[in-house]
């Protein structure tokens, strides 16, 4: 018998580190921030009375927002590439592929100030120094006075990604610039400018534009950069997030806060639980989708042991070894074999056999019927659903087959039932496939809340579901008591009605995360954490503090008559209530054959005592050595054989 003494791995992660390289490689994301150094963009916003009036520049709460957004990468998406170019400078600086720094700069006005990589804490020192040093900022973000060519920062964007993200799935460019125009008068250099926008799409790379305007000012995106910002026209227009405008200002929510939000709103789905899913609507009609999981709980998640013991700190690799229990030797991964107990007998399978077992065919969303909506109970959900979204990789068409599919559903109010395997030798299961109407938050920015597409709702079977317990009468509170605290609620309402839990992060993940980052950067550690879910305490008094005393007098009223009530109605009782008889199970030697062979099919026997068992053993000549669960396989066993 081997005896398994693993290292911080167990098998399911080994079999995790098996996953193809190529695979994983294209689930990762690579960003790069192209920010606008320009005189509009350093001048400071106009002065203003406002409480939250902001004070910087566009380009400093650019950066600044690359800042936040890296701290942020690091800890949520370790292996993302992140990395910031600002263009328009009068210094120039460029890297090449083996990290050194060019002489002759071929790109001019162009500053590499953080080479697309995995984010460092060198990295991130180096934004925290110009966000905080207003004299570095100043040597840096100088404007040129030439001309600054779209063209030569997008090909410079080209060459980074091309170099240091060759193979990403996702590749994107973030412009923040407010410049809605920059060649009005060049028709050429516009014309180079379009050239190498298609030439960053044909590579996979998409472009995201951040305009900013001015009060002065609004961004016109019809100038110049509808020809720059490329979209696929079988997309359509209906399942397409349209575009927002920022607005840079003395009052009012600060540009540093819409850039945060507006790019977060921006975040691609990391990691999709499939990829190109063959979806049958009809016999021999396929689709293909792509699904994600957009709602999953955060927690502390601990990707790799550190070793502090050394001059520096370095990350441990584990091992996994199964160890003979009986020798101590190492035991082969081809000497372990794995069985199913049966019948007190082990069954043993080949890898193959255990592969056929699991298998219930290739992985498949197949439509089998539509029902209406209203005929799918609340009570149905037993596992979070998974939002699925066309891909054009394999079958040429499907974005515009899913979108009709998908007004078709919400039109007529419909669902389609479907019999879905996720992946290879994954549990199939019954799903309900709904659509959802695109949603967007009120106010500034129009963050976008619910995604335009279909979700794949988990049914449960017959064997999920349980009949639930006869449940008391429910307890009603006397009119008073309802009215009083009617006032209260009236008194306590959020702004709009409306809760919106993104204001409250999780307070001990944050407080984990701020630890790490402080670590990390070999900054003070904060003394306490921020807890924003804390009651406000003394506004909740001053608003509601009357009305709350008031009902807690006539709750304590409203008890002091049901005790008195509850009394009386005890006083009449008669007598004690009965006891319950605790009935005694037969004995095994007062059952007959047939009933001993019932009880063991039934799985009637586990109430019968374990000196029972032996006896009844004894007296049919078998052992009775072993635990309770040995005499009852034994048990099962004679009943199955006599």
């Amino acid at each position: 018998m081997a005896d398994s003494r693993e290292s911080w791995k167990n098998e399911d992660e080994e079999e995790e580190e098996e996953l193809d390289e190529a695979s994983y490689i294209a689930q990762k994301d690579a960003v790069l921030f192209a920010i606008d150094v320009s005189s509009s963009m350093l001048a400071a916003p106009p002065a203003s009375d406002a409480r939250n009036s902001e004070t910087d520049s566009p380009t400093v709460a650019a950066i600044k927002c690359a800042y936040q957004i890296m701290q942020q990468r690091i800890i949520s998406s370790p292996k993302d590439m992140m990395g910031v170019l600002l263009y328009g400078t009068e210094q120039s600086k460029f890297h090449d592929e083996d990290g050194t720094t060019r002489g002759n700069n071929p790109y001019p006005h162009c500053y590499l100030l953080s080479d697309l990589n995995v984010p460092s804490a060198e990295d991130v020192k180096a934004l925290k120094a110009i966000v905080e040093d207003e004299d570095e900022a100043n040597s840096l973000l100088v404007p040129t006075d030439e001309q600054i060519s779209m063209s030569n920062l997008l090909f410079c964007a080209n060459q980074i990604f091309t170099t240091r993200a060759p193979n990403f799935g996702s590749r994107r460019l973030f412009i923040i610039t407010d410049k809605d125009d920059p060649h009005s008068s060049d028709k050429q250099a516009r014309s180079q400018a379009t050239v190498r926008a298609k030439d960053l799409y044909d590579l996979g790379v998409v472009i995201e534009l951040f305009p900013i305007s001015h009060p002065d000012h609004d961004f016109d995106r019809s100038k110049f950069y509808d020809d720059i910002i490329y979209r696929d026209p079988i997309e359509g227009s209906d399942l397409a997030l349209g575009p927002t405008t920022l607005k840079s200002s003395g009052s009012g929510i600060s540009l540093l806060s819409s850039l945060i939000a507006d790019i977060n709103s921006k975040q691609v789905a990391k990691r999709a639980l499939f990829s190109n899913l063959p979806f049958e609507i009809g016999p021999g009609f396929r689709i293909s989708v792509k699904g994600y999981n957009l709602l999953q709980k955060q927690a502390p998640a601990r990707s790799c042991y550190v070793w502090l013991d050394g001059e520096k700190p370095q990350i441990a690799v584990g091992t996994t070894s199964r160890l003979d229990a009986d020798s101590g030797k190492d035991v082969q991964k081809a000497e372990i074999k794995k069985a199913y107990k049966f019948g007190g007998a082990q069954v043993l399978f080949t890898p193959e056999e255990q592969k056929e077992l699991k298998s219930y065919g290739s992985p498949i969303l197949r439509i089998i019927g539509f029902k209406p909506q209203n005929m799918l109970p609340f009570w149905a959900s037993v596992k979070k659903s998974t939002f699925i979204y066309p891909s054009e990789d394999d079958y040429v068409g499907s974005t515009r087959v899913f979108a009709a599919l998908w007004k078709k559903l919400l039109k007529d109010k419909k669902m389609g039932i479907a019999w879905y395997v996720a992946r290879n030798n994954a549990t199939p299961l019954l799903v309900a496939i709904l659509p959802s109407q695109e949603r967007f938050e009120e106010g500034p920015g129009s963050t976008q809340v619910i995604p335009a597409g279909l979700w794949l709702y988990p049914i449960p079977f017959a064997d999920d579901i349980r009949s639930l317990p006869e449940l008391p009468a429910p307890v009603v509170a006397p009119d008073e008591l309802i009215d009083e605290m009617r006032k209260i609620v009236q008194q306590l309402q959020l702004p709009k009605a409306r809760y919106d839990p993104s204001k409250y992060p999780n307070p001990s993940l944050q407080w984990h995360y701020k630890i790490l980052q402080a670590m990390a950067l070999e900054e003070d550690v904060p003394e306490s954490p921020d807890d924003k879910t804390i009651p406000k305490y003394r506004q909740i008094n001053n608003r509601a503090g009357e009305f709350i005393n008031n009902w807690g007098k006539i709750l304590a009223e409203s008890t002091k008559v049901l005790k008195t009530m509850k009394h009386e109605l005890d006083d009449d009782d008669v007598g004690p209530p009965a006891k319950k008889v605790k009935v005694k199970a037969q004995s095994l030697e007062d059952m007959s054959v047939d009933e001993v062979k019932k009880a063991a099919r039934d799985n009637g026997l586990t109430k019968h005592t374990v000196t029972d068992l032996k006896h009844w053993l004894a007296s049919k000549g078998l052992s009775t050595a072993g635990k309770k669960t040995d005499l009852l396989e034994r048990i099962e066993q004679w009943a199955e054989n006599s």
